[in-house]
């Protein structure tokens, strides 16, 4: 099979692998984007020990590192910066472990970063379906994304409406200009909302790609899920916050982040 060349992209993969299913999502996922895409992956798993399974489990060419977090709580905004600033290439691909998209999907949404037509692109639209247990066991047998179109039905729609997570695509200056991830996010949820606010405010060009997300169903966790209403609480006054800003305001606000 032919691959998409994506030697100008780099995949970035943070995570922490938290149970048996997320081991396994995360291979699958890194199966299948290095048999249909010519591209950079760089896996960071952040964890208390290091194990050294998943190193061993990836393919060779996959750039892997591990960083000791004692933190029970995933940090995920704070390990995409520091992916982000290993970068060379001139677009990245920030990818959850645990998303399938069809490869049509990814290769238009690479022509609209590269015709300049977009800054940033999600590879999908509206529809975020979790795939359910059964229908994640049967693509992981068979390896058939058709598989996965063809049972959408079956599927649990996740996060409506107009959902912005799981992956995006970004043209790398851009991505540094408006802020890259803001570490105020710490835990699951809500900085995908924030990082699309700061690229309108930016003046930055966002686009959607019609189409379909699938989510790899697993067991949900502390960081799968608001691990407190607390920081739930935090994190949505500080989209608020971000909300009302100008270019101006918010260009100031992001000096002071680094």
């Amino acid at each position: 099979m032919r691959k998409i060349n994506l030697k100008d992209f780099t995949v970035l993969i943070p995570l922490r692998i938290d149970t048996v299913n997320r081991l396994e999502n995360t291979l699958v996922t890194v199966d299948y984007l290095n048999s249909n895409f010519d591209t950079q992956i760089s896996v960071l798993e952040a964890s208390e020990r290091n194990s050294h399974l998943l190193k061993r489990l990836l393919p060779q060419e996959v750039n892997f590192s591990f960083i000791e977090d004692l933190d029970n709580i995933f940090h995920r905004t704070k390990y995409i910066n520091q992916l982000v600033r290993t970068v060379k290439t001139e677009y990245i691909i920030v990818w959850d472990t645990d998303i399938i998209i069809p490869f049509e999907q990814i290769e238009e949404s690479v022509n609209l970063l590269r015709k300049r037509e977009a800054d940033f692109v999600i590879p999908y639209k509206d529809k975020f379906l979790d795939t359910s247990k059964i229908l994640r066991d049967l693509f992981i047998h068979t390896k058939e994304v058709n598989l996965l179109k063809a049972h959408q039905g079956k599927m649990k729609i996740l996060y409506n409406p107009n959902p912005v997570g799981g992956v995006f695509m970004a043209n790398l200056k851009s991505y540094v200009e408006a802020g890259m991830e803001n570490e105020k996010f710490y835990g699951w949820g809500r900085e995908d909302g924030d990082r699309v606010n700061r690229w309108n405010i930016m003046g930055k060009k966002h686009k959607h790609v019609e189409g379909v997300l699938f989510h790899l169903s697993h067991e949900r966790g502390v960081n799968s899920s608001f691990h407190s209403p607390n920081q739930d609480s935090r994190k949505m006054v500080e989209i608020h916050r971000s909300f009302v800003m100008s270019k101006e305001e918010l260009q100031k606000e992001i000096k002071t982040w680094w």
